[in-house]
């Protein structure tokens, strides 16, 4: 795997692989000494053009977990505030002597600009892209469904005929984009609950069915209920009346949570904004994943990291262990 830049490119055995190595990954996560020296030697930029606190600090957990180095870039303070291009950074970075880049910019495909150029030849992952893609969001949700629906037998499964909702915002949500492709490739149904100007406008954006009344979803019986953070920074109209009516259409209100079956799960990428797209009692409860989907996130882009930089091949899906046995 060179790079990570759209879960759209993944096949099912990539994206069962990826998973896998993330298992063992969490294993590591679970030591005393949670250190593996697969990147010992290595430098990884954190290259980020708009602001994160948890994608950040999560990729460099998980670069230093590998005994990689890490840059930490901030477009704010910096040349690019001068007026300095993207290439003339990157190539600034290469003249360093970096091994791979993590890049999270507020223009979407940005990332794939990067990893295409000449610029400089590392791995590229794709940290989010304006409102495109999120992939490592992406494939550690489908970690945390997998685990929790399978458990200690999840290796090498997908998460066929799992029905998972998706709620709220996904017009300018990279996480729904990432999720719909993926979910789907992994054997998962995707349907959206969202008003008509939240929505692409597709009777199946991205290859997801569509309901525009939360109530009617939820009445399906979804094994998995994804809420949306409302992506208030990316509007630039008004897409809802106020907030009380999205919380009273298309919130995860405490009455609707205590109509799902004990068994659906409940996510949300994060950060969450409780009372408005989901109730504090929904996102406190054990049915919750959204603590599990914060540490499963480290293990995920500790597996994207080692398979980016040692060039790990994943063609083929195996029970493999990284070449520093993680046992």
């Amino acid at each position: 795997m060179k790079h990570l830049l759209s879960t759209a490119d993944l096949s099912r055995a990539e994206a069962i692989h990826i998973l896998d190595v993330a298992e063992e990954m969490a294993e590591v996560n679970q030591r005393e000494v949670r250190k593996l020296p697969a990147l010992r030697g290595k430098t990884v930029v954190n290259l980020f053009f708009e602001d994160s606190t948890r994608t950040r600090i999560s990729f460099e957990a998980a670069a230093k977990r590998l005994s990689a180095d890490v840059l930490n870039f901030a477009a704010k303070g910096s040349s690019v505030s001068k007026g300095e291009s993207l290439k003339d950074t990157v190539q600034t970075l290469g003249a360093m002597g970096i091994d791979g880049i993590v890049i999270r910019h507020s223009a979407s495909g940005a990332p794939r600009v990067l990893a295409d150029a000449d610029w400089i030849d590392v791995p590229v992952v794709n940290a989010g892209d304006g409102t495109h893609e999120h992939p490592t969001q992406a494939l550690l949700d489908a970690f945390t469904m997998r685990r929790r629906l399978h458990g200690a037998g999840s290796r090498g499964q997908g998460l066929d005929g799992v029905r998972v909702l998706i709620v709220g915002d996904v017009l300018h949500s990279r996480v729904a984009r990432s999720n719909a492709w993926l979910l789907r490739t992994l054997g998962a149904s995707v349907t959206f609950a969202a008003p008509p100007t939240l929505l692409p406008v597709s009777s199946t954006p991205f290859g997801a069915a569509v309901h525009h009344d939360l109530d009617v979803a939820l009445a399906e019986d979804p094994d998995v209920v994804m809420t949306l953070r409302i992506q208030q920074e990316r509007m630039n109209d008004a897409f809802f009346p106020n907030p009380r009516e999205y919380t009273r259409h298309w919130g995860l209100t405490a009455s609707r949570f205590g109509r799902l079956s004990e068994r659906t799960l409940v996510m949300h990428p994060g950060p969450m904004n409780r009372g408005l797209e989901i109730a504090g009692v929904a996102a406190d409860d054990p049915r919750s994943t959204v603590v599990e989907q914060v540490e499963n996130g480290v293990s995920v882009r500790m597996a994207v990291l080692y398979l980016a930089l040692t060039g790990a091949s994943t063609a083929q899906h195996s029970s493999t262990e990284p070449k520093e046995s993680v046992a």
